[in-house]
């Protein structure tokens, strides 16, 4: 049996055991790659992918959003939201309003400068896709 490119690309002398187990690992292995690329990218914007993940959040939901379900959408889970809001705040990519209603929360929304910079990562986002895949 020849190798597959998968054992090529993992320098794995025995192939696979199974087409299960290399359906999973080409699809960690792709996961990998993409997120190597798309922190390439952000970082030519001086964002983080988890910041890019709540400018997106924010943006397709068109309204400011509590911080909890911020992170409860979040794309891979972080462990400090306030950190991570800070750091957005800090850049003017977000503002944060407390509730009249329930002093305890905390909506998030986007500044004009992160709608910009949102913008700016349409294409170059696209390029990215087109050439992982």
């Amino acid at each position: 049996m020849s190798k597959s490119r998968l054992q090529d690309e993992l320098k794995k002398r025995e192939p696979v055991v199974c087409p299960q187990q290399e359906a999973i690992l080409n699809i960690l292995r792709t996961s990998d790659q993409y997120d190597i690329r798309l922190a390439r990218l952000f970082r030519e914007y001086e964002l983080t992918p988890s910041q890019y993940n709540v400018l997106r959040i924010l943006h397709g939901e068109g309204k400011p959003l509590p911080c909890l379900e911020i992170a409860d959408r979040l794309v891979h889970v972080v462990p400090a939201i306030t950190g991570l809001l800070d750091r957005l705040e800090k850049g003017g990519l977000i503002t944060r309003q407390r509730c009249t209603e329930d002093r305890r929360v905390v909506h998030v929304d986007l500044t004009p400068a992160a709608r910009n910079l949102l913008e700016r990562l349409d294409l170059p986002l696209e390029a990215t896709d087109r050439r992982l895949i």
